[in-house]
């Protein structure tokens, strides 16, 4: 089962730019679809951000389509999210997860190894 840690979570002011790191161990990591996705206080896990294997393909959420970037780098066993502009709304938890088939999903329960969460905060 991969590991996964995330880092780079903050307070940031509305139009501020972020970007999360989340480093995977296992030696299959460079297989696996890898998802971002968040939690608000009394809201359910949304889905963010999702990257096929190699990067070729991603896909995002309409409200973070066009301020958000999924990448990775298979050879550091990380995915990244940078998030530019940001919006108050954009304040949860996020997490990073993996998916252990190859195609993408946007479904948090498709997701089998999930990061323990960096908090995100941004004021307005």
């Amino acid at each position: 089962q991969v590991q996964l840690v995330e880092s780079g979570g903050g307070l940031v002011q509305a139009g501020g730019s972020l970007r999360l790191s989340c480093a995977a161990s296992g030696r299959t990591f460079s297989r696996y679809p890898m998802g971002w996705f968040r939690q608000a206080a009394g809201k359910e896990r949304e889905f963010v951000a999702v990257i096929n294997w190699n990067g070729g393909s991603t896909y995002y959420a309409n409200a973070v389509k066009g301020r958000f970037t999924i990448s990775r780098d298979n050879a550091k066993n990380t995915v990244y999210l940078q998030m530019n502009s940001l919006k108050p709304e954009d304040t949860a938890v996020y997490y990073c997860a993996a998916r252990r088939f190859p195609v993408v999903s946007t479904t948090p329960s498709d997701f089998g190894s999930w990061g323990q969460g960096t908090q995100v905060t941004v004021s307005s």
